[in-house]
């Protein structure tokens, strides 16, 4: 008989492609203002499945909540006062905003500090390893989001191109979280995180091809 976990993560698994090639294939093929306004419940979804498949270790829930708390406190720092990464503003793409910042940028600040550290504590046992690892993977997908961003109403700096202090904003953030996510040697389990990189991977670089294109 087959673990019930092991059911669970592959019926996770199999949801998070589900929609992550749905969306692709809808804003490649479809109605690509609908898909791009499904976001915000993408996310939630790839959000509450993280949770559920990813919790074993006591330190999960305190990093989690660390990752959505220092997302949050650093994007209203930099949409208030232009601190840590520029001068930019939210559009109305990802939902509620708390002082200028959606929610969900603090989930998903959370999520990828999650799904980046689980994938690098694969390759090293090294913790500064691991660090410089789970960092750079939080920055090549920022990099490949930035370019579109403003296209799908996510946020929008101003000048209209992200500026290098975006990048050096986000260097250290991830720099401090993956820090803290490695410490503690939270333990992440089975393969969801690695499949929901790829996924975000995938979907973004299909979405940048095609406004390099054709549009969006």
């Amino acid at each position: 008989m087959i673990p019930t976990k092991l059911n669970r993560e592959n019926i996770s698994i199999a949801i998070i492609w589900l929609f992550h090639l749905s969306g692709i294939l809808g804003i490649l093929y479809g109605n690509s203002e609908w898909f791009i306004s499904a976001t915000p419940l993408n996310l939630s979804i790839n959000f509450v499945l993280l949770l559920i498949n990813c919790n074993d270790h006591k330190w999960f829930f305190p990093t989690v909540a660390l990752g959505f708390l220092t997302g949050m406190i650093t994007e209203i720092l930099g949409v208030q006062w232009g601190w840590i990464f520029g001068d930019y503003q939210y559009g109305e793409a990802l939902g509620v905003k708390v002082l200028g910042v959606p929610l969900l940028i603090g989930v998903n600040w959370a999520l990828l500090t999650i799904i980046t550290g689980a994938i690098a504590q694969q390759f090293y046992q090294n913790i500064l390893m691991r660090i410089i690892i789970g960092v750079g993977l939080m920055i090549f997908l920022d990099l490949l989001i930035e370019p579109i961003a403003p296209i799908l109403d996510f946020w929008v700096f101003e000048g209209g191109e992200a500026p290098l202090q975006n990048y050096i904003g986000w260097t250290a953030v991830a720099l401090f979280l993956q820090a803290v996510f490695h410490y503690f040697n939270i333990t992440i389990k089975g393969w969801f995180s690695h499949q929901l990189y790829l996924l975000q991977i995938i979907f973004f670089t299909v979405l940048l091809i095609k406004q390099t294109t054709i549009g969006i």
